[in-house]
């Protein structure tokens, strides 16, 4: 069995690199991920993410067929899995699942609550689904962490106790929120690692390339902006390739930094767009 905590014991040189997808909307775009797939395939990452489909159901067959596909294609995956609008019997038909379709690997959220739908109250917490998972299969668990502590969190010390309670349920590796000071993740990772928490941890990067979008992710994920982040920002909005290129660079400097520090992985958040991973494995081929 291939874990994503096996691979970064095996690889003989870091950083792990890897990315996320997301399955699309709409059935007919699903047909187009094979084109994106293949780009991510031929810069022959470590492994590929597959977030939760919007509105998954029990089956959620989109996030299984695309975490199925990326495996035929050689590249280890992880399927996002979250549980606060599951029961426990829904989550283990969805364990049964992903067993079934040749899938090792879990990344185990809460999830967001769905004002359509009570919660389950089976799980409350991502380290009850990370326990479960432990108790009911041989899945390499992965888990989110935040380097500038959870949005729901009262503080940053509260937020790593927590983050070691899914390790201690069995979580063996850790994802981090994306972020734009490297600093921030560097207190973050001194702070978990006095607190015990030793398994390999990914630092997530988006490379922003417009406007709106950074507005979206950090009103979802309360990422903070260093001041030289928003001059970019101040200087190309209106100006659709120069903030590209801006973005771009800015995340590539971020990763230089971080693999120079030692930083054991790095992981892209691609948002489908497989210029965007090109780009930046392009930058960074000759680092790792």
């Amino acid at each position: 069995m291939s874990t994503i905590a096996s691979i970064f014991e095996n690889k003989t040189r870091k950083p792990v690199i890897s990315f996320e997808i997301f399955p699309p909307k709409r059935d007919e775009l699903l047909k187009n991920i094979d084109a994106t797939l293949a780009v991510l395939a031929s810069m022959h990452p470590d492994f590929v993410s597959v977030t939760f489909g919007a509105g998954g159901s029990v089956t959620n067959s989109a996030t299984v067929e695309i975490a199925s596909k990326i495996k035929k294609l050689g590249i280890e995956s992880v399927a996002h899995l979250t549980c606060l609008n599951y029961s426990k019997a829904e989550i283990l038909t969805m364990i049964r699942n992903l067993e079934a379709s040749g899938i090792e690997n879990i990344l185990a959220l809460r999830g967001d609550s769905n004002p359509n739908a009570e919660p389950k109250n089976d799980f409350v917490h991502a380290r009850d689904l990370i326990a479960f998972v432990r108790e009911n299969s041989s899945l390499g668990i992965s888990a989110a962490c935040y380097p500038e502590g959870h949005p729901e969190a009262e503080s940053l010390d509260t937020d790593i106790r927590h983050l070691k309670e899914k390790v201690d349920a069995g979580a063996t590796h850790l994802i981090s929120q994306l972020f734009f000071d490297n600093d921030i993740f560097y207190r973050f990772m001194d702070k978990a690692g006095k607190a015990g928490i030793n398994v390999p941890v990914d630092a997530g990067i988006m490379p922003v390339v417009n406007k709106a979008q950074i507005e979206r992710m950090i009103s979802l994920c309360g990422a903070s902006l260093p001041e030289k982040f928003r001059k970019i920002l101040d200087r190309y909005e209106n100006d659709r390739e120069a903030l590209f290129d801006a973005g771009m660079a800015y995340a590539v400097s971020q990763i230089i930094d971080l693999i120079a520090s030692g930083v054991e992985g790095i992981h892209i958040y691609t948002m489908n767009n497989p210029k965007i991973a090109d780009r930046l494995t392009s930058a960074i081929k000759n680092l790792f």
